[in-house]
């Protein structure tokens, strides 16, 4: 049986700073992945001031995040499904406050009821027939509103996906066996970046120990560690191909790869369903599957 993943990303970009070494290294290895952009990233900012296509940005930012993530795929080696939803953008006060301080936009995808949201995730889910799939938790990973709708839609998808009763003209009902929310930005792995980084007084300590303050005590909830350490220029490659998102130079996104292979040379997550036996800590998304039944889960 092939091996099959499923990724679920709110915007175009998300997929390449969330998981993008870790989907080229199980291209590499001959597993099948697919990568799902819940909505077209339609009410982004440019982030990067440097920009080339900035005329495109400005009158058609929707059109150019096509542009970004079609160079991505290519660079990750993964298949792609858009799932169709506008971009719910991010409210002013969202990040800072208890509320945001005003309303969504009409028919954003946070606003879409969930069981019309998830219905094309279903159908991808029967199809495609995955043994992982690959999400956010509750909070989104950070509180936009498409982050987590798309925990919401996936867990809602993966639920309804495994029952034939709900929507059947979407074909045979299929229950993924495991699921997994990213943890890959974590402290444990700052921690060790600072400390390989102090031993060698490398220039970019100081950066790094900003980033920990930014991410505080975050626990340490990764069950999953998925060696990417000959994948780690791919997925910044595949990041850099989001240039209206991403600065080339970001120290957020763009780690001296050489001390990541030595501190941490990992993409991290937490199993948080399995119907199979997976002794954690684990190091394959696929530990415990059984991959000689091509009619089993």
């Amino acid at each position: 049986m092939i091996r099959r993943l499923l990724a679920v990303h709110a915007h175009p970009d998300d997929e390449s700073s969330k998981g993008a070494a870790t989907y080229a290294a199980y291209v590499a290895s001959g597993a099948r992945v697919v990568v799902v952009s819940c909505t077209g990233g339609e009410l982004g900012d440019v982030q990067n001031p440097a920009l080339e296509l900035m005329a495109m940005a400005e009158r058609d930012i929707a059109g150019l995040r096509r542009i970004e993530m079609a160079g991505a795929q290519v660079l990750m080696g993964v298949e792609h499904r858009w799932l169709g939803y506008r971009d719910s953008g991010l409210p002013e006060g969202t990040l800072v406050e208890d509320e945001p301080t005003e309303p969504l936009p009409a028919n954003c995808f946070a606003l879409v009821p969930l069981e019309i949201s998830a219905e094309p995730l279903v159908r991808i889910i029967r199809e495609l027939k995955p043994q992982v799939l690959v999400t956010y938790d509750e909070t989104g990973g950070y509180p936009h509103p498409d982050h987590i709708r798309s925990h919401e839609v996936s867990m809602y998808a993966w639920d309804a996906a495994a029952d034939p009763a709900r929507y059947p003209e979407q074909g045979p009902a299929w229950r993924i066996p495991k699921v997994y929310y990213d943890r890959i930005f974590n402290s444990n792995r700052v921690s060790k970046m600072i400390e390989v980084m102090e031993a060698r007084a490398h220039p970019g300590l100081e950066g790094m120990q900003e980033l920990q303050g930014w991410m505080g005590e975050r626990p340490s909830l990764a069950t999953s560690h998925i060696l990417v350490g000959d994948f780690l220029d791919v997925r910044d490659a595949a990041l850099r191909c989001h240039a209206s998102q991403v600065a080339p130079d970001s120290p957020f996104f763009f780690w001296p790869n050489d001390v990541q292979r030595e501190a941490w040379p990992f993409e991290d997550f937490q199993l948080v369903h399995s119907s199979v036996a997976s002794p954690l800590p684990e190091s394959d998304f696929f530990a415990g599957i059984d991959l000689t039944d091509e009619d089993s889960p």
